[in-house]
């Protein structure tokens, strides 16, 4: 079970790309929950972190391998706090989705320093949380920034699904 929880749902094993495929897996089961609520999806997620912090000190300290590349949770962590953060539109959830795996990947300024100083699930989770925050405030920062110039951040295809 612990397994099927820290891979989310076994998409960290995939050969190519675990972490994304497992941000992904994360946007599918959370596109539902943003519908309903972008408050509900950020408290999941912080409530997700909590226990996936948990589960992985766990898995550590039964031999698995620090931030293990099959451990994904953390990925839906940061990207649900980024989908809630921007709200339910097509254009946000995509930019969210597209700043955090730059941000997990890249991993800039503090999100390396905890990525590589921090031990134990904190660590794992703690950099992509951060990951998905700053992925948010980028995407609201854009989206402010178009809306001074009165651009519509819609751009036609992606307009918002709650409209």
């Amino acid at each position: 079970m612990r397994e099927l929880f820290l891979t989310l749902f076994y998409s960290g094993k995939s050969s190519v790309a675990p972490g994304t495929m497992g941000s992904l897996v994360a946007l599918i089961i959370g596109l539902p929950i943003l519908y309903f609520s972008s408050e509900t999806i950020f408290l999941f997620a912080i409530f997700i972190g909590i226990i996936a912090i948990k589960q992985i000190d766990i898995y550590e300290k039964n031999g698995g391998i620090h931030d293990d590349k099959s451990i994904v949770i953390d990925e839906l962590v940061g990207l649900w706090l980024a989908m809630g953060m921007v709200g339910f539109s097509l254009s946000g959830i995509i930019m969210a989705f597209l700043f955090f795996r730059l941000y997990d990947i890249w991993k800039p300024s503090i999100i390396g320093k905890i990525d590589r100083e921090i031990k134990g699930g904190l660590g794992v989770v703690g950099d992509d949380a951060l990951a998905g925050l700053l992925a948010g405030l980028s995407v609201l920062i854009i989206l402010r920034i178009l809306s001074f110039f009165q651009i519509s951040p819609n751009w036609g295809l992606f307009q918002s699904f709650a409209q």
